[in-house]
Formats: structure tokens, C-alpha cells, sequence
């Protein structure tokens, strides 16, 4: 089986595994061991650069929503309507203060830092809310398909070079992941936007 087929066909796998909650986000990976131990699911501590050329670390994002994607900046397939649908997102939440966009890119070694500031400029977003990130493109990969759940991979013949899910992230304050949504289905955006209003007014 393709390891793109495989990690989706995991992913569903978790999701359909979480407890209905009224008016409560399921929690996304968390699951009990053989042995009954609650095994607690977390994106793994990471350090990659900006399109500022910052240092952007887990602890940037310290008592944050997070909102994440995976993209880059060739595409020509998805990513551009997956971008649209993220700068829904940002238009959303831009005045709330408490919520972050980040976008990793798959394709470190044509995504500079410059491109990803060019890419960023033509959207016309502030700098400090949506981060554009790129690092070593295995670590890149594995965050992708161990700690997101998103299927990455490069591959020589599809176009653009890279094989990947368009799938949009809600992580909450505590780096876990409480919803999925898909970043190529505008009605999926919108209920995915509810969602992140549900994690917000859970803070208050």
C-alpha cells in the first residue's frame, strides 16, 4: 500500500476513534496502550527559520491557537486554493490575538527565505500572525505524516514534485490537535472556522 494511502487511512482511523463531546473539540492522536496507559500524542519539539529569517521554535507559539498547513510556494496543483482558504482563516481571526497561522513548506531548497517573504508580501498579512516556515526537509516530512497526520512525500511524477494532503490543522494552546479540516473545500473552511471560535470561547 502507498505510504500516502497508509498515513490517511491512520488518520481516519484516529478521528473516527474520538468520543463524541457536546460543544467540545475531540482531542486528536491521544489513545490508551495495551497496557491501558493513556499514550499522549504531540507535535515534537522543532526549530525552523521564518520568512523573516527568525528563529520560529514550539515556544513562539507558547499559550497560542495554532492553525497549520503544509504547502509550497511552486504548487500547481492544491496549494493555491488550500492558501485561499488559510487567508479566509487569517481574515478571521487577524484582530483576536490569540491565534497563529503557520505554513511549512515541503520544498526547502526552492522556498528560500526571500520567496516565502515574497509569498507572504503578495498576501498582504502581517508578518507577526502568519508565519511561513521552512527547515531540513526530512524533519519537515516527518512533522508532516508522525505529528500532523498529513500525508508528504516528494514524487518525481506528479506535478510540482511533491505528493501531499491539503489538509488545514486546529491545534489548541497546548499543541494538540482538535480538529481537520479540508483546505480545498470551502464549506469544510467554514465549519473548520466554527471550530476554532468553540476552542476560543473554551479559554474564556
Amino acid at each position: 500500500m502507498p505510504r500516502i494511502f497508509y498515513i490517511l487511512t491512520i488518520t481516519l482511523g484516529i478521528i473516527s476513534c474520538q468520543p463524541e463531546v457536546s460543544n467540545e473539540l475531540p482531542i486528536i492522536g491521544d489513545r490508551v496502550g495495551l497496557d491501558g496507559d493513556s499514550i499522549i500524542h504531540f507535535i515534537r519539539p522543532f526549530s525552523f527559520i521564518n520568512q523573516l529569517g527568525e528563529e520560529v521554535t514550539n515556544a513562539t507559539y507558547e499559550d497560542q491557537i495554532h492553525v497549520v498547513d503544509f504547502f509550497f510556494t511552486s504548487c500547481p496543483s492544491i496549494c493555491p486554493k488550500v492558501t485561499k482558504q488559510m487567508l479566509r482563516i487569517y481574515d478571521h481571526v487577524e484582530e483576536e490575538g490569540d491565534v497563529r497561522l503557520i505554513s511549512h513548506t515541503i520544498d526547502p531548497k526552492r522556498d528560500s527565505i526571500s520567496i516565502l517573504k515574497r509569498y507572504a508580501d503578495n498576501l498582504e498579512i502581517d508578518h507577526d500572525i502568519w508565519h511561513f516556515l521552512r527547515g531540513p526537509k526530512e524533519e519537515i516530512m516527518e512533522i508532516a505524516n508522525e505529528d500532523y497526520f498529513i500525508a508528504a512525500l516528494e514524487a518525481p511524477d506528479v506535478p510540482g514534485g511533491f505528493d501531499h494532503s491539503g489538509k488545514i490543522i486546529l491545534l489548541d494552546k497546548a499543541a494538540k490537535i482538535r480538529a481537520f479540516c479540508d483546505g480545498t473545500d470551502p464549506e469544510s473552511v467554514t465549519e473548520f472556522i466554527k471550530n476554532i471560535d468553540k476552542l476560543r470561547n473554551s479559554y474564556e
